[in-house]
């Protein structure tokens, strides 16, 4: 998962972008980057690192131009060094700056197909750039002049190669700031607008949250299958550049990775959590009725909004039993399982009070991998609680995403191939309960009732493009394998090296 934006504005775009980046960096904290146009020229400058991180005011202020794409990266794809950070850049035709939020399923074919048609040379072992270049690809092979028909064109031909889910956002030299989603509406893309003295000026970013912070005004959500053109003097043109779509947004965005405060696709984030926490506590209510809970409690912070609402059902109190380090990361896109167990306890710290001589419900948003859930129920515990029980705000994550969220393999998920009582056992809980499939549907769905399909194949193992199946499944655990070794053995090579220095 990634986050994305890109400014068209009658001002320099450095200060707008990284403010925006800041708002999104919920969505990948590996790397960053910033990428602006002036006077037919690109700046950039990316790196590994958090956005305040890697952007001192110095390197802001060498951004100049009036059109800029930004990203933060969250691994999904390839490994975690600088060479990987977005922007990516091809110097023909013409001169492209790329950004993609999402996961690319026919990669392996793309490469081939590449060398096929021009032996295009690719730096990095990212789905991004090999998207990057297809698009350079198509949009050399066409024979109309530069222009927003021969940008549509080559885009409707990317439809024709390229599977998986994505949001894409360029700058292409000659023409502005270009974007566009896959068929299927996986990833999220949005458009805003604002006027100003000098014309109209134009955000496209992952989340509506990016431009409240830049006072831009939410216009509506890029359909599936749909190009947008915004050129350097804010013209805007829009186009279906595929015919056969079906939009189904990826239902996890709604449960974890999206801020509450967004609008995604019609949706309030905010308002779905809570019509899920209120299923939820119908479920408990009716379940645990007998349990004698005395005391709410929700693991920060996307588990606040269901445990107020299962709080107000069951009528016991609702408490903040944890204290949050706000400078450590969330723990569920660290690239590492020793670097997402070892964050736990930096990261949540519980109040002794809240535990002790109590009947404990926790609540989470939702149970990946287990092992903080695990972390956290082990620490309680040693606090004197008589009784805890965990309810999750969405369903079992039992099979891996294939679209841009990094769960690679079904090992490491928590319910593939367990029983709920062995999830029990393994977690050291006296009782859990998940949210229904359906429940979480309708309450995202109630927002906007247009959305009657979702992409939701971590809970249902029901994959949209229709292209993943076993084999892919155990070639993608294989390269995770692979991947796991060699970051193991890069952080090797530089621990001896520091310790040789000393």
């Amino acid at each position: 998962m990634c986050g994305i934006m890109g400014i068209v504005s009658t001002n320099h775009v450095n200060h707008f972008i990284f403010d925006g980046l800041s708002l999104l960096q919920h969505r990948g904290q590996d790397a960053a980057g910033i990428a602006t146009l002036y006077r037919n020229k690109f700046y950039v400058h990316k790196h590994t690192g958090m956005v305040r991180d890697v952007f001192s005011t110095e390197k802001l202020a060498d951004l100049l131009g009036h059109v800029g794409v930004g990203h933060v990266r969250y691994q999904t794809a390839g490994t975690s060094v600088a060479s990987e950070s977005q922007p990516f850049y091809v110097n023909s035709p013409y001169g492209i700056m790329f950004v993609h939020n999402g996961n690319i399923t026919n990669v392996d074919e793309l490469r081939t197909l590449l060398d096929t048609w021009g032996r295009q040379h690719l730096n990095t072992s990212s789905d991004s750039e090999v998207l990057l270049n297809i698009f350079a690809c198509l949009l050399r092979r066409e024979k109309k002049p530069l222009g927003t028909h021969s940008i549509f064109s080559a885009i409707s031909n990317i439809y024709k190669y390229v599977r998986g889910g994505f949001s894409c956002i360029a700058i292409v030299v000659g023409i502005g700031l270009v974007a566009f989603r896959d068929p299927h509406g996986i990833r999220p893309l949005a458009i805003g607008k604002r006027e100003t003295k000098s014309g109209s000026e134009y955000i496209i970013a992952s989340e509506s949250v990016a431009m409240d912070i830049t006072d831009f005004t939410l216009m509506r959500d890029l359909a599936p299958g749909e190009a947008v053109i915004v050129d350097e003097t804010g013209n805007i043109s829009c186009q279906m550049c595929c015919q056969e779509t079906l939009h189904t947004p990826c239902l996890f965005e709604f449960v974890y990775f999206a801020r509450p405060d967004s609008i995604i696709d019609g949706v309030s984030v905010y308002q779905c959590r809570v019509d899920a926490g209120k299923a939820l506590g119908r479920h408990v209510a009716h379940k645990w009725g007998d349990k004698n809970i005395d005391v709410v409690i929700p693991i920060p912070e996307t588990g606040r909004v269901a445990a107020q609402e299962i709080a107000k059902i069951l009528a016991v109190d609702y408490r903040e039993g944890f204290v949050k380090n706000r400078y450590v990361g969330r723990t569920f896109i660290m690239p590492t399982a020793s670097g997402r167990v070892n964050s736990v306890r930096r990261k949540l710290n519980p109040i002794p009070m809240e535990f002790r001589d109590k009947n404990v419900l926790l609540v989470d948003d939702s149970i990946v991998r287990g092992t903080t859930s695990r972390k956290i129920i082990h620490m309680i515990k040693n606090l004197g609680a008589k009784s805890i029980y965990l309810c999750s705000a969405s369903p079992p994550v039992s099979f891996p995403n294939v679209y841009g969220i990094h769960t690679p393999t079904r090992a490491e998920l928590l319910a593939s191939g367990r029983t709920i009582q062995q999830i029990i056992d393994y977690i050291g809980v006296d009782d859990i309960l998940y949210l229904s499939l359906e429940d979480l549907k309708i309450a995202v769905s109630k927002s906007n009732p247009e959305i009657t399909h979702f992409e939701d194949s971590v809970f249902s193992g029901k994959y949209i493009t229709r292209d993943v199946d076993e084999i892919y499944l155990q070639k993608l655990e294989n390269f995770a394998h692979m991947a796991n070794r060699a970051e193991k053995k890069r952080l090797s090579f530089i621990a001896d090296n520091l310790i040789s220095k000393l």
